[in-house]
């Protein structure tokens, strides 16, 4: 397996392969294989955009690392280390590292939590969590993307009202590049049982009532039922933090 690396960005990368508009090609004829299965649309993107593909994990779960990487041997796998994770992702962060064919970059915001707190205040997340989440969230996330063709996510529908529309590929306007979202179409039980026939890395708040995992001190545990990102910023009008809007 390889060894994870811990940068801001991925060193190794010089840029693009494709100009915007040849990137806005592929992703048409991704989106014109329709409703097709996760395999396939991996495969799909293995095929006609190769390795210069990233896969962004807030490891809750190893379920896409390990899916990409049957296409993508050695496939960067994006974390965004806000510094706020729990430790149970931080766990899971390194079981994917170790045990899975994949090179984890840890992608860091270009502030310090102390530095952060110097120049914003204190506790931003509770006074201001949209310019918390773009300083350690959107901003660094940018800046790793610009060394790909493609990145990957595990946006699934069935997560929250704001996520029914996900299509498998797109063309992400924001970053420039193609976005494919192979599991949107899945269930949660989809992701669990997958993982368990896999043998892959979960993080263990997901049976502790975190169906979905964010930082640690704007995340909580959800009743049975309700919706899986009503734990996250909790009691605020914010639902997402604007990496998927």
């Amino acid at each position: 397996m390889t060894t994870s690396t811990t940068t801001t960005t991925p060193t190794t990368r010089t840029g693009r392969t494709r100009s915007a508009d040849e990137l806005r090609a592929l992703a048409a004829e991704g989106a014109d294989l329709g409703e097709v299965s996760a395999d396939e649309i991996v495969r799909w993107l293995a095929e006609r955009v190769g390795s210069q593909v990233a896969v962004a994990c807030s490891m809750a779960d190893g379920v896409l690392p390990h899916l990409v990487s049957q296409q993508v041997p050695g496939v960067d796998v994006l974390f965004l280390d806000t510094g706020y994770h729990f430790i149970e992702t931080r766990i899971a962060r390194d079981e994917v590292a170790q045990r899975l064919d994949v090179n984890v970059i840890d992608v860091l915001p270009t502030l310090t939590l102390k530095e952060q707190a110097t120049e914003y205040g204190p506790d931003l997340f509770a006074r201001d969590p949209a310019r918390c989440c773009a300083i350690r969230k959107m901003e660094p996330l940018a800046g790793a993307l610009a060394g790909y063709d493609a990145w990957v996510t595990g946006v699934r529908r069935e997560e929250a009202p704001t996520r029914t529309t996900t299509q498998l590929v797109d063309f992400d306007e924001r970053h420039g590049l193609i976005k494919v979202n192979p599991l949107a179409a899945w269930t949660f039980d989809d992701l669990t049982s997958y993982a368990g026939t896999h043998a892959v890395p979960l993080n263990l708040l997901l049976s502790q009532g975190y169906p979905s995992i964010g930082c640690e001190p704007c995340t909580q545990p959800v009743e049975d039922g309700a919706d899986p990102r009503s734990g996250r910023w909790a009691g605020l009008a914010k639902t997402e933090c604007g990496i998927h809007t």
